[in-house]
């Protein structure tokens, strides 16, 4: 044979070599054996570290409140931030004064509605509260021309009569129940005789504060005297538990009938809260219908509680607390 074949096939073969395969093959052997063991459970919980949750309270409680900038007294300049400056409060003359000039700067209406916001101090003693109420005011000056319907309750014809002749929307008796209770009569107003009180049990929880009452001076005998305060009287209500909002005269009116309407209306919602619990009003707003607001001063439009020393011989020097109306 010939030498090359026999040098082919004693020759050894060759290896390709990989520089520096070696080195890795070690390293990834000694990582291997260098890890942990694989765990097929798990691991208890870690105590909670308490001085750790301590130490976190206490910074907590560390960090400062930031304080809220104290408001500063009056404006010096006709253009300025409102919530930096406290709401300024006038005197009700005078901020009757300037919603007329209000309404002469900007052309509005002249016979636009003036309006308040009464805002109250619904609590009494022992956690309790004055119940929302509504009522009815005889203004001293009236200033619309509308009038409230007022349905009359009675069975008495003659009594049907003199109630149509002083502007009764609705008379009748039991007959009306039902359309009551189905809202086909809606009136603002409901007033009735004493005898036809028993019959009208039904609708005691729909009327709910308009159900007849003496107290509120509808129910008696005198129809005409009651349709008279309950057709020209001004309703109001408490809206959202402790607010007030109605109207009390129109801009047009001189300003001390507009005050007169203004005190006749908070000396009617005062009577719901005894005046030892304190002052039922706690801010009062005064608006017409295009301009904004007016805080009032409350001095001189709020009942005062006087003390007054009683004479001598009955129960020696002791005083006691009587209300005082303020427009007296």
């Amino acid at each position: 044979m010939p030498r090359r074949w026999w040098s082919a096939v004693l020759a050894p073969h060759r290896v390709w070599v990989i520089p520096g395969l070696d080195r890795r093959l070690a390293a990834a052997s000694a990582m291997v054996s260098a890890a942990p063991p694989v765990r097929l459970y798990a691991a208890a919980a870690k105590p909670a570290n308490r001085s750790s949750k301590n130490t976190k309270q206490e910074e907590t409680k560390k960090k400062q409140v930031p304080r809220r900038r104290p408001l500063m007294a009056k404006p010096v300049d006709d253009v300025y931030l409102t919530w930096h400056y406290e709401r300024p409060s006038y005197e009700v003359e005078k901020a009757v004064g300037m919603l007329k000039k209000f309404q002469e700067l900007d052309f509005t209406y002249p016979k636009q509605f003036v309006y308040i916001n009464v805002f109250l101090d619904m609590a009494l003693q022992k956690k309790k509260k004055v119940e929302p109420f509504t009522s009815t005011v005889l203004l001293p000056h009236r200033f619309s021309d509308q009038t409230n319907k007022v349905l009359v309750f009675t069975e008495n014809e003659q009594e049907a009569e003199i109630a149509r002749e002083n502007g009764a929307a609705v008379v009748g008796g039991v007959e009306l129940i039902k359309w009551i209770l189905e809202d086909e009569i809606q009136v603002d107003s409901y007033i009735a005789v004493p005898e036809i009180m028993p019959k009208l049990i039904p609708l005691r929880s729909k009327l709910k504060q308009k159900y007849p009452n003496t107290k509120r001076n509808s129910l008696g005998h005198d129809i005409p005297k009651m349709l008279q305060f309950y057709r020209d009287g001004l309703g109001y209500a408490v809206q959202d538990e402790c607010v007030i909002k109605t109207r009390i005269a129109r801009l047009d009116m001189p300003t001390e009938q507009i005050i007169a309407n203004l005190k006749t209306v908070i000396n009617d919602i005062c009577t719901f809260k005894p005046l030892t619990y304190g002052p039922f009003v706690k801010s009062l707003v005064i608006r017409s219908s295009t301009s904004e607001g007016l805080l009032l001063h409350l001095d001189g439009l709020l009942p005062q509680v006087e003390k007054v020393e009683e004479k001598e011989g009955a129960e020696g020097d002791e005083e006691k607390r009587i209300p005082k109306s303020a427009s007296t």
